[in-house]
C-alpha cells in the first residue's frame, strides 16, 4: 500500500493506558491466571487454540474496565476478578467467531486461528470459552451481573447478524452502521463497566453512569478502528491495513464517502465493496477518496463526540486516581495510533 494517512486533531498525544494498567495490575495478574486455568481441557486442541489467541496480547481493556469500575465503587470482594475473566473470555470467543465470519488472516499480528486449525475448530472453541465465561458468572453469585453479561452476549450475536445483513451494502446509512457497532462492540464495553458497580452493590445511578461510560467508549473505540483501517500502519495495528476494504465491509468512513461522492465515485465503491472486484491499486484509490471527502477526519470527530459523552458519564463519581485513569483511557482510545 502506498498511502498512509495521519489522523490529525489529537488532543493529548501522551494519553496512555499505563495509569489504568498500573492500578489494576495485581487484579489483572489474577485474571490472567484464571483465564489460563479455565482454558484447560482434556481435549488438547481447546487449550492449544485458546492459548494461541490469549497469548497474542491485546489491550485487555474490557476486563480492566470491570476491575477499575469495581475498585472505584469501593468493592472489596473477589467477584470482580471472575467477572473480568468472564468478560475477556466473551471477547476472545467473539474474536474467534469474527475471524471465521470475516475470513480474516491475521489477528493481533499473528496468523488467525482459523487458518491454523480450521473454521470449525475456531467456532467450537469460541463456544467453549463462552460456556466457561457463563460458569464463572454463576460462581460469582450475582444474578444482576449474570443478567447484564448474558444480555450483552445476546446483543453481540445480534450485532454479528446485523453486520452480515449490511455487508457489501453501499446503501447502509450512518444510523444503520451505528446500530451494528453499538451491538457488536459497545455492548460488551458497557456491560464490562456496569458490572463493576453491580458487584459492589452500588446505587442504580452509578451503575447507569458506568453503563453509559462503557457504551460510549465502545462506540468511540470502534469508530477509531474504522478510521485506522484506512490510515494506520500495519506493524502498529497488528493486522493488514485495508482489511475492511478487502473484506467488503461498509464502515462509517465508507458510508460518509459514498454519500458525498459523485456517480463515478459511487460506482467505484459498488464495484469494489458490493461486487468484490478489487484491483491492485484500488485500496490507494479508496484512501484518496476518503481523504478527499473528509470521511476519515469526520469519523474521528464522531469518535471524539462519543468520547466526550463517555467522559461526562463519570462526572457523578468523586475525583480519584481510578477515575482519572478511566478518563485517560478515553483519551487513549480516541487518539491511539493502533
Amino acid at each position: 500500500m502506498g498511502v498512509v494517512v495521519k489522523l490529525s486533531g489529537s488532543r493529548d498525544p501522551k494519553a496512555s493506558l499505563a495509569p489504568l494498567i498500573a492500578l489494576v495490575e495485581e487484579d489483572m495478574a489474577r485474571v490472567n491466571r484464571i483465564i489460563l486455568d479455565r482454558a484447560r481441557s482434556n481435549v488438547d486442541l481447546i487449550p492449544e487454540l485458546a492459548r494461541h489467541l490469549i497469548d497474542s496480547g491485546g489491550k485487555r481493556l474490557r476486563p480492566m474496565l470491570t476491575l477499575a469500575a469495581a475498585k472505584m465503587c469501593g468493592y472489596g470482594g473477589e467477584g470482580h476478578v471472575q467477572l473480568a475473566a468472564s468478560v475477556e473470555f466473551m471477547h476472545t470467543a467473539t474474536l474467534l467467531h469474527d475471524d471465521v465470519v470475516d475470513e480474516s488472516n491475521l489477528r493481533r499480528g499473528k496468523i488467525a486461528a482459523r487458518l491454523l486449525w480450521g473454521n470449525e475448530a475456531s467456532v467450537l472453541v469460541g463456544d467453549y470459552l463462552l460456556g466457561q465465561a457463563f460458569k464463572m458468572m454463576v460462581d460469582v453469585g450475582s444474578l444482576d451481573a449474570l443478567r447484564i453479561l448474558s444480555n450483552a452476549a445476546a446483543i453481540i450475536a445480534e450485532g454479528e447478524v446485523m453486520q452480515l445483513m449490511t455487508a457489501n451494502n453501499t446503501e447502509t446509512t450512518e444510523d444503520d452502521y451505528l446500530a451494528v457497532i453499538e451491538a457488536k462492540t459497545a455492548a460488551l464495553f458497557s456491560a464490562a463497566a456496569e458490572v463493576g458497580a453491580i458487584v459492589a452493590d452500588r446505587p442504580k445511578s452509578e451503575a447507569a453512569a458506568l453503563r453509559s461510560y462503557g457504551r460510549n467508549l465502545g462506540i468511540a473505540f470502534q469508530l477509531v478502528d474504522d478510521a485506522l483501517d484506512y490510515s494506520g500502519q500495519q506493524e502498529l495495528l497488528g493486522k493488514t491495513v485495508g482489511d475492511d476494504f478487502r473484506e467488503g465491509k461498509v464502515t462509517l468512513p465508507v458510508v460518509l464517502c459514498y454519500r458525498r461522492g459523485n456517480g463515478e465515485e459511487r460506482a467505484f465503491w459498488e464495484r469494489t465493496l458490493k461486487g468484490g472486484n478489487i484491483g491492485d491499486d484500488d485500496l490507494d484509490k479508496a484512501i484518496n477518496l476518503l481523504v478527499r471527502h473528509n470521511a476519515l477526519a469526520d469519523t474521528m470527530d464522531r469518535a471524539r463526540h462519543y468520547g466526550a459523552i463517555s467522559r461526562d458519564a463519570l462526572a457523578i463519581f468523586p475525583d480519584c486516581e481510578i477515575k482519572s485513569a478511566l478518563l485517560e483511557a478515553i483519551e487513549f482510545s480516541v487518539d491511539r495510533p493502533f
